[in-house]
């Protein structure tokens, strides 16, 4: 049986494609391709076509620890915060996704089958391509791809490099100077919104241990001090 075709006539890119067999496949917006780094056609073709948008809304969870892989996101607007969290709830800030990066640890999970090891959090609003568990293997046959899991598999394991050596060989002031830095960076803003109790959360503290050492950054000059807000100077 001849194939059925059918022309749409794209409100985005002004083109005309033609889908076979009325298979319709997601078409990502020509801008968000743009904010890929990818420019093998063959690759765009498939993350155009299994490829899936999600708007995260801040503070609000992507992957929940214990939540099975289902999908790669890779961050398009945006900052994704990552958290490791224990069975009690207990939580470690490790390190921050940006636009055009992929958590290494997902990536990890997928690949030898278990469930997430970690909490990942939109700082603001943010934007992720979310990409099929299914394909990440398959795409290793595109050497862009490769390289991609490969840069990103080294710089989160250079970030947790340091987050290893902060705890271990660094005073929780230390520790907590560089927890600022990173949000005030993620979120462009040298004003957080944030309590102590929160900081202390993922800092596997106390909160009157946060609350001194806050005191005392303020005293140096480092920090001020708001109701529910650090700002740092």
């Amino acid at each position: 049986m001849q194939s059925m075709l059918l022309k749409i006539k794209s409100s985005v890119t002004h083109k005309t494609f033609i889908l076979s067999d009325c298979i319709f496949a997601s078409m990502l917006p020509l801008p968000i391709q743009e904010k890929l780094i990818f420019k093998d056609t063959a690759l765009l073709d498939e993350i155009n076509r299994y490829g899936r948008l999600k708007t995260v809304g801040k503070d609000e969870a992507l992957i929940n620890t214990g939540d099975e892989i289902v999908f790669i996101p890779i961050v398009l607007s945006g900052c994704i915060r990552i958290i490791r969290q224990d069975e009690e709830g207990r939580e470690v800030f490790l390190y921050h996704l940006y636009p055009g990066q992929t958590c290494a640890m997902s990536l990890t999970c997928c690949q030898i089958g278990k469930k997430s090891m970690i909490k990942a959090v939109a700082e603001d609003d943010t934007e992720v391509l979310q990409i099929p568990v299914g394909q990440t293997e398959d795409w290793f046959k595109y050497a862009e791809w490769k390289t991609f899991v490969s840069n990103n598999y080294n710089n989160r394991f250079a970030e947790l490099l340091q987050v290893v050596d902060l705890i271990a060989f660094s005073n929780l002031d230390k520790q907590l100077l560089h927890y600022l830095t990173e949000r005030s960076k993620a979120l462009t803003t040298k004003t957080l919104d944030i309590t102590h109790q929160q900081i202390a959360d993922e800092l596997h503290t106390h909160r009157e241990v946060i609350s001194r050492l806050l005191r005392t950054m303020e005293q140096k000059g480092l920090v001020k001090l708001g109701r529910n807000s650090v700002e740092l100077i």
